[in-house]
């Protein structure tokens, strides 16, 4: 039976500084300009990051990864990633069993990424993946947080740690 490591946090929005309470949508910047898309914003943040992160959008299509996390994970390059949906890529996500079978559809839901998106919730987990069809399994602990926009889910942001 495959194990799965897995917990769920609410996520913490200060009422100071939630965009959601403000009479404007978006975010402000320093120069108190608004960007109506959040989104973007992360998008442009994780593109550039030197950490291995992802973004995904509420269909789980990759939006944003950087070039770390794409070495990390198989991906290719970040231009390639892009546009694909995250479990159409060449990566193989594994059970924790001896035999390293490839994770059931109902264990696959439970993922950080696809946890966060349905609970709305911070979520963390460990995940064995496989790089490509011959490479070899790495296990990551993977950290992962909703992104709102306009008070609902839009995508999760994850970041990722090689164990």
């Amino acid at each position: 039976m495959a194990h799965v490591e897995l917990s769920i946090s609410e996520a913490f929005v200060s009422p100071a500084t939630s965009s959601l309470d403000q009479e404007s949508e978006g975010f402000a910047d320093a120069d108190r300009r608004i960007d109506p898309d959040g989104f973007a914003r992360w998008s442009d943040t994780v593109s550039t990051a030197a950490e291995p992160c992802l973004l995904i959008d509420r269909s789980t299509t990759i939006a944003a990864v950087s070039s770390s996390c794409c070495h990390l994970l198989g991906l290719g390059t970040p231009l390639d990633a892009i546009g694909r949906a995250l479990l159409d890529s060449e990566l193989r996500l594994l059970d924790f069993t001896a035999a390293r079978g490839e994770l059931t559809e109902q264990d696959v839901e439970k993922i950080p990424p696809l946890l966060a998106l349905a609970s709305g919730r911070l979520a963390r987990g460990l995940l064995r993946v496989r790089c490509g069809a011959e490479g070899s399994d790495t296990t990551f602990d993977a950290i992962t947080t909703p992104i709102l926009a306009h008070g609902a889910v839009a995508g999760s942001l994850t970041f990722f740690a090689e164990v």
